[in-house]
């Protein structure tokens, strides 16, 4: 067997340490295919890393199969990246249509389905266990409620708590707030969205999408802060949330490619410097870039090109405003939140959709 050559030897070292790191800001960047077992792999495959010798790399699980390779079972390639487990959508989806639903694990193991599995699987996807998931959507249609007018005992009741007391308290440690509060702050719906280049974290309001980040994004947590603030809110999981739904829709057929242009509203509060910065980065049209230095003198800024690159790094909401179109004057990547590789790969797959 025979691959497509890489460009350079320090492509074929990028990657190679990649897979020793299970770096996941490589996923769906290319697969690695080892000769001595037939089969490619995603670089975050758990399998013990091959030797150098015995690895090729591909852009696409396409151009390994043609290759003869097959996909690996452990990681599954094949499958979006992080896809969420069919068994896990279904319990999702049924406590998103009635979050007074309370799964324990009796009830799990009645469905054929391990506890342990369940609870981990939250853990690595929601950085929270599956009862606190739960919890989190009980007490996101409870805030629904109360800010519609509720009382704090139907509101407590009608989600699912047995007590006052137990649901005044368990609303104070997680959103900061008691109930009686709950209509003065503004409620930031959280969803996790299959990508080919991993899983995405995205947040909206009821105005538009406020937030679009890879999942591994290192300042996440930081951002969150900044949205809280901002905008006096708390950030539940998503139940139901239009514009949530336009922009999986959406970034779908981005990735699919037919899509070039997002018409998903958004909200995004910053300072007006920023806004300035991420509203030229919509003007960048698809499948072009732009250096730092000329978006600083579209906003009239020509002698702020460092200030320019701050407020593309501080993006949130990621291939919806295109900072990935932004390049060094000398064609460089630099810097990208959700990795180099990704940044290349996303030019890469809009030059070949506008060919």
């Amino acid at each position: 067997m025979t691959a497509n050559a890489l460009p350079s030897t320090t492509d074929f070292d990028q990657r190679y340490d990649a897979i020793t790191r299970r770096d996941p800001e490589y996923v769906g960047t290319f697969v690695t295919a080892v000769k001595t077992t037939g089969i490619f792999c995603h670089p975050t495959c758990r399998a013990r890393t091959p030797k150098r010798e015995n690895v090729e790399f591909f852009a696409t699980a396409h151009e390994a199969i043609v290759h003869g390779y097959r996909p690996c079972k452990v990681c599954k390639p094949m499958e979006a990246p992080d896809e969420t487990p069919g068994f896990i959508q279904a319990l999702i989806e049924e406590l998103q249509a009635d979050p007074s639903l309370r799964y324990r694990a009796d009830d799990l193991r009645r469905r054929g389905i391990e506890p342990a599995t369940v609870r981990r699987w939250f853990l690595r996807h929601h950085q929270m266990t599956f009862n606190a998931y739960q919890r989190m959507l009980r007490l996101n249609r409870a805030y629904r409620e109360l800010s519609a007018g509720q009382s704090v005992a139907a509101a407590a009741f009608d989600s699912g708590y047995e007590s006052l007391s137990g649901f005044t308290d368990g609303f104070r440690n997680a959103l900061g707030t008691p109930p009686s509060q709950a209509s003065a702050a503004t409620v930031i719906h959280l969803v996790r969205l299959s990508t080919p280049l991993g899983p995405m974290i995205a947040c909206a309001t009821e105005q538009g999408v406020c937030l679009c980040e890879f999942a591994d994004r290192r300042m996440l947590e930081t951002e969150f802060a900044d949205l809280r603030k901002r905008l006096n809110a708390v950030i539940l999981p998503a139940d139901d949330n239009s514009h949530l739904r336009q922009l999986d829709r959406e970034l779908q057929e981005y990735f699919a490619g037919t899509r070039t242009t997002f018409e998903t509203p958004l909200h995004t509060p910053t300072t007006p410097f920023r806004q300035r910065v991420w509203d030229e980065l919509l003007t960048i049209p698809y499948g072009t870039t732009r250096s730092y230095g000329a978006q600083a003198e579209r906003i009239g800024k020509p002698t702020a090109v460092r200030a320019v690159a701050s407020a593309n790094g501080q993006n949130r909401v990621a291939i919806v405003i295109p900072c990935h179109r932004v390049i060094g004057a000398d064609g460089s990547l630099t810097g990208y939140a959700g990795g180099l590789a990704r940044k290349q790969w996303l030019l890469d797959h809009e030059r070949r959709i506008v060919g």
